[in-house]
């Protein structure tokens, strides 16, 4: 269960090969959403209920007039990110192919008084990823801080992989990351440096069945980010990666089948979900809580750290998975 940010995708196909709503998850955590819908049925709403997470609003100024840029930015972690960075001052652009929702979102900053622009971009295209980082310089002039988050996932069995399919998610979830970094790296050794997060996922440390291509992906996510951090700490760039775990997104509820339903039957699902796959806080995390942490680790309050794989996913992994 749980893409933690279901950000620029919509189903489509890899290669030539169909990839179903159902099988196709995006983002940080990318995990199936698929066993919470028989577990609507028959549950008492309320009897196994948790809580929804909390939704805390910063009102710190962190990023004033720093410039942003957020690759899957449309939904998801990447929704709340931007919104997050604009609340706090920043001149945020971000990317995703679903054009519409990503006007919503530049409509939705732009009238909260931030600021912020939206580009059509596909991080598995390198040229798309190139115009990207050259349309936030054009605009804004420089580049502060990147959150590199799209990503997909395709489950299934590892010999009922394509080779088409194999491919698209590593070229989504690694590849398009070194593309972003291969553009947005020199822009920010023109300037003063930067800082760079990375969404990998908690399954690069505790993965499951059918997660071959996504699991190996984000593991590789971890390495590369350490490389990077080593290959540009002395130019004042940092780098690090975040693993975030279940998350609750609208993607998650509309693979589950749940999309329409009553908030509290879909808690009481989720929450009895989450009792087994989730020790520890036993809940998913929301999208803003994730973004807070993606924040965190952008800001200048942590100066010393680079090269850093950390873990947001309510206890899951510290169990062993």
């Amino acid at each position: 269960m749980s893409p933690s940010d279901p950000t620029n995708e919509s189903p489509q196909r890899a290669g030539n090969a169909p990839v179903s709503r159902r099988s196709l998850l995006i983002g940080g955590a990318g995990a199936t959403a698929a066993g919470v819908v028989g577990l609507a049925a028959g549950i008492g709403v309320g009897a196994h209920e948790v809580p929804p997470a909390p939704r805390s609003v910063s009102t710190q100024r962190r990023f004033a007039d720093k410039v942003v840029m957020i690759t899957g930015g449309t939904s998801g972690i990447g929704r709340a990110a931007a919104l997050a960075f604009a609340r706090e001052g920043a001149r945020v652009t971000f990317c995703g192919r679903r054009e519409a929702l990503g006007h919503e979102v530049e409509r939705e900053i732009r009238a909260a008084g931030g600021t912020a622009r939206y580009l059509r971009a596909d991080v598995r295209i390198e040229a798309d990823v190139q115009r990207f980082v050259d349309f936030t310089v054009a605009e804004f002039g420089r580049l502060d801080v990147a959150l590199n988050n799209a990503g997909v996932t395709l489950e299934k069995l590892l010999h009922e992989y394509s080779s088409s399919e194999w491919d698209d998610v590593l070229n989504t979830n690694l590849r398009g990351v070194f593309f972003a970094l291969k553009y947005q790296i020199p822009v920010m050794l023109q300037g003063e440096g930067g800082t760079i997060v990375i969404t990998s996922s908690s399954n690069a440390i505790a993965t499951q069945s059918k997660r071959g291509a996504y699991a190996a992906s984000k593991r590789a996510l971890v390495a590369l980010t350490q490389a990077a951090a080593l290959d540009y700490g002395a130019h004042n760039i940092r780098i690090n990666a975040m693993l975030p775990g279940t998350t609750d997104t609208s993607l998650v509820r509309r693979v589950a089948g749940m999309e329409g339903m009553p908030e509290a039957v879909w808690h009481a699902a989720a929450a009895e979900w989450a009792k087994s796959h989730v020790p520890g806080l036993g809940r998913m995390a929301n999208p803003e809580e994730i973004a807070e942490f993606a924040l965190t680790l952008a800001s200048d309050a942590l100066p010393f750290l680079t090269g850093a794989a950390l873990v947001i996913d309510g206890g899951k992994t510290a169990s062993g998975g």
